[in-house]
């Protein structure tokens, strides 16, 4: 049954201040609502340390990542369980099922004691929390998208939809700030405090003297998550005053609603292969531009360049506010050439560029170990002696000579190639001209494996700190610091900032028009069932998986950059399949037809 919206003609119209302010409120519930999804992807390394305590390092590293994308993986299924609601009972009530649930998750992930405490319960309930932000989040980034839409005018979609798209940088930009205040005044105002074991006794370092953290690592960083109880309480008085989408009204007064939305979305293939082109012509390759600018490059910076947490942040929040406008700048320029050009644009310039950015932002940000990865090392093995390191679930043990080798590497940032030796070869590696025999663990007990396990840490150590790679944080003078929020006005850091700006940049011209662009690609009345499902699962698999396992490829192939040829492929995928199939006039349609594209 064809409807027509209530001012269907009228929509070139400028928008009253009545619509305006509804899309605002909108926009800003949605940004408290990223923030608290976002909290854990910026502590992704603090928490890993209180909940994965059990693991070596470079393991709980990857296990820090897959629970940061365990709140991505089930997006598509609230995607499903949201998208349907809200084109049954409207786009209001839908987002205040989705608040609570986030808002409430994330209190209680501020409350949960640590591994230390309750032992493997408190990983898996602080996974469970995750999927519970991620099935909240499923549901709401469609409606917000449809809501903003259908009240935009004819031919400024682009632009009105592009102030959602700001809400997820914004959200994260917010628990940054949130953060690098809690750090700044918890870390000045409360003494450190003592590390534990798995046993409860304070943890010693080889001098004999308690392992100290700071209080913000300690505790402190339970606060930016227990803090958002209030966020949540403005949010909701947000959502209350929102009134329903005049289309989806006009819709049910007629009776025009889908009776099975998900069956309509993508039971038949007129329907369905909208949701794949969707899919591989458009937020696949957004999202890996997206997640790859914005959380792996904190995560890069962090834990690979070595850059401390707080100089990460205050670099990364820096670059959110040079180039968040773009968000708006790429809608507004969609509305007049187009969603397509530019969306596989910024894919393609991400093809293109990062092998030479991330290298880039490395020598810039810590010149020693930049300097000390134009070192040779070479690893010699024996090829079936060298796991893939990627243990989503805990139960593998990477005690081979050669796991070894590659994980103290990795851990290090160090750069290296792989030689093939013959089968039972204990692995070696050469650093410049230093040749360090690696043992094999599982040949070893008691005190034999700690003395091999001493004898191979002292040698390795003591090779790449003569090969020039700042191992010592205390003692490495090159890499970048920020002091406070503003210390960012020198040669050094002004680089950073302009590189990671840059890489802001892309992800404004993936995501800026993406909102418009699948709107604009389904009729109303299947609109929030139709857009949600795929561009969860673009940016919740594609995406949010992208962190860990572009660490697990490049500590397997002792390339600190080649996880970044994950996001490049499937960038290219977009760029190829958007470039054929996806519709290049969408910015012109009417959506308040019937038909869709």
């Amino acid at each position: 049954m064809a409807y027509a919206s209530p001012d269907a003609t009228t929509r070139s119209r400028p928008m009253t201040s009545e619509e305006k302010k509804v899309i605002l409120a909108s926009s800003a519930g949605t940004i408290f609502e990223w923030y608290d999804f976002y909290l854990y992807g910026s502590l992704a390394a603090i928490i890993g340390a209180q909940f994965f305590t059990a693991f070596p390092e470079s393991t709980r590293n990857v296990f820090a990542l897959l629970a940061f994308a365990a709140g991505f993986l089930v997006r598509p299924f609230g995607a499903l369980v949201f998208g349907a609601l809200g084109d049954l009972i409207g786009r209001k009530y839908t987002f205040l099922a989705t608040i609570l649930i986030m808002g409430l998750s994330t209190f209680l992930v501020g409350l949960l004691p640590g591994y230390a405490s309750w032992g493997i319960a408190a990983p898996i309930i602080l996974i469970v929390l995750r999927m519970l932000q991620g099935l909240a989040l499923g549901g709401e980034y469609g409606g917000a998208a449809v809501y903003v839409a259908e009240h935009a005018p004819q031919g400024q979609r682009g632009y009105f939809t592009s102030f959602i798209q700001t809400t997820a940088t914004l959200g994260l930009l917010l628990s940054l700030v949130v953060i690098l205040l809690v750090t700044s005044y918890v870390n000045a105002n409360y003494p450190a405090v003592p590390q534990l074991g798995l046993d409860g006794q304070p943890l010693l370092d080889p001098t004999g003297a308690q392992v100290m953290l700071d209080p913000f690592k300690a505790w402190g960083w339970r606060i930016p998550f227990l803090g958002s109880v209030f966020l949540l309480l403005i949010s909701l008085y947000i959502r209350l005053q929102m009134n329903e989408s005049p289309a989806f009204k006009k819709m049910k007064e007629e009776g025009a609603q889908s009776k099975a939305p998900l069956k309509e979305a993508f039971g038949n293939w007129k329907n369905g292969k909208i949701a794949l082109i969707a899919l591989f012509g458009l937020t696949a390759g957004q999202a890996v531009v997206w997640y790859s600018g914005q959380f792996y490059a904190l995560f890069f910076i962090q834990n690979v360049i070595k850059v401390d947490q707080f100089s990460a942040n205050v670099f990364v929040a820096w670059s959110l506010i040079l180039g968040t406008a773009g968000f708006i700048f790429f809608g507004s320029l969609s509305d007049r050439i187009g969603r397509k050009p530019i969306i596989l644009g910024g894919c393609a310039l991400a093809a293109i560029t990062y092998m030479w950015v991330f290298p880039l932002l490395t020598s810039v940000a810590n010149p020693a170990l930049h300097a000390a990865q134009q070192i040779p090392v070479t690893v010699t093995a024996a090829p079936e002696d060298c796991s893939f390191q990627f243990n989503p679930v805990g139960t593998a043990q990477f005690n081979n000579s050669c796991d070894i080798v590659k994980a103290t590497l990795s851990k290090s940032s160090v750069n290296s190639d792989t030689v093939d030796a013959p089968a039972g070869t204990v692995a070696s590696v050469r650093v410049g001209e230093t040749v360090v025999q690696s043992y094999d663990a599982n040949a070893l007990t008691g005190e034999a494996l700690a003395a091999e396990k001493a004898r191979f840490t002292t040698e390795i150590n003591a090779a790449l700190t003569a090969a020039g790679y700042p191992l010592v944080a205390a003692d490495n003078t090159t890499v970048a610091k920020a002091d406070h929020f503003f210390d960012i006005f020198n040669a050094q850091n002004i680089k950073i900032v302009l590189i990671l700006t840059y890489l802001i940049v892309l992800v404004t011209m993936v995501y800026g028009p993406i909102a418009a662009q699948l709107v604009e690609l389904y009729p109303t009345r299947i609109r929030y069932s139709g857009l949600s499902l795929p561009y969860h699962i673009g940016n919740g698999w594609f995406g949010g998986l992208l962190p860990a396992t572009a660490f697990a490829i490049s500590a397997q192939t002792g390339n600190i950059y080649a996880g970044l040829w994950y996001a490049i492929v499937i960038a290219v995928m977009t760029v190829i399949i958007g470039a054929l199939f996806v519709p290049g006039d969408s910015h012109k349609k009417n959506i308040f037809a019937d038909d869709g594209v």
